[in-house]
């Protein structure tokens, strides 16, 4: 299984702005005010966005060096960032149900490694991540075309096949689900970051959660077993039937609109 990073295992408390803020202002020696739209982009997408909106000429020459330092001022920062990342609510405890019951979970992030390294050890939340097989922001400016990078790996790392369903992405938006259902794969969302539940089921999510909490209707919505009452099933995409009081709550209480994985169980 695939998880996004931000706000979907981690709030990083504006970490990831910050070191793409350094990032430029070690590469072009001035500072960075503005930074693109971020919500479910990669970091090669946002950062070409970024150059763009700063004024430098021809982006796609400066992408790769300005990557280049965000990856070594991110393997560089642990123990030296402010220290406000957390992991989101339930999302240890999600991660470890998972891992009792055996499945391969890595990260299919936006992030570049080093600092979906940096986040999720700041939170607490490697232990049962096998980051090798994971797919990160600088491989490609679009998030879909992770998914085959990070499925090739796990084939390579584990000898067997996770095509179709067998591979499932966990995240918090459209971008997330769009992945998912571009491969084939199940798509589990996750109304925790600017995207409502409504949204998410309409962007065409097989199980939309309010958020990690409930342990139990994770590994349900993961696995697609039909052990809980008050999930959107697969099959029920476009429509809130199946969404409890707390999905309902967390699509009231955030915005309309945003700016901006798992492994089969064995």
């Amino acid at each position: 299984m695939l998880w996004d990073v931000d706000y979907t295992l981690v709030n990083a408390g504006g970490l990831g702005t910050r070191m793409y803020e350094a990032a430029f202002r070690e590469l072009f020696g001035r500072d960075l005010l503005a930074v693109a739209s971020k919500a479910g982009r990669t970091d090669r997408a946002i950062l070409l966005d970024t150059l763009a909106l700063a004024g430098i000429a021809e982006p796609r020459v400066h992408v790769d060096d300005l990557l280049a330092v965000l990856a070594c001022q991110s393997a560089a920062a642990d123990g030296t960032v402010r220290d406000d990342v957390r992991a989101m609510p339930g999302a240890s405890a999600a991660v470890a149900a998972l891992a009792d019951v055996g499945a391969r979970q890595s990260v299919l992030t936006g992030n570049v490694r080093p600092l979906a390294e940096l986040k999720l050890g700041l939170a607490g939340l490697g232990e049962h991540l096998d980051l090798d097989v994971g797919a990160y922001g600088d491989m490609h400016e679009v998030r879909a075309e992770l998914v085959p990078v990070a499925r090739q790996a796990a084939r390579e790392a584990y000898g067997a096949d996770f095509g179709g369903t067998s591979t499932v992405l966990v995240g918090d938006t459209s971008l997330d689900v769009a992945a998912a259902l571009a491969a084939g794969a199940r798509t589990v969302a996750v109304a925790t970051g600017t995207f409502s539940a409504g949204e998410l089921a309409e962007a065409g999510a097989h199980v939309v959660l309010p958020d990690l909490t409930d342990a139990s209707l994770v590994l349900a919505a993961v696995t697609g077993h039909r052990d809980a009452d008050d999930i959107k099933q697969p099959g029920d995409v476009g429509t809130l039937a199946g969404l409890d009081s707390r999905a309902s709550t967390a699509a009231a209480s955030r915005p309309s609109h945003g700016p901006g994985a798992p492994w089969p169980t064995r």
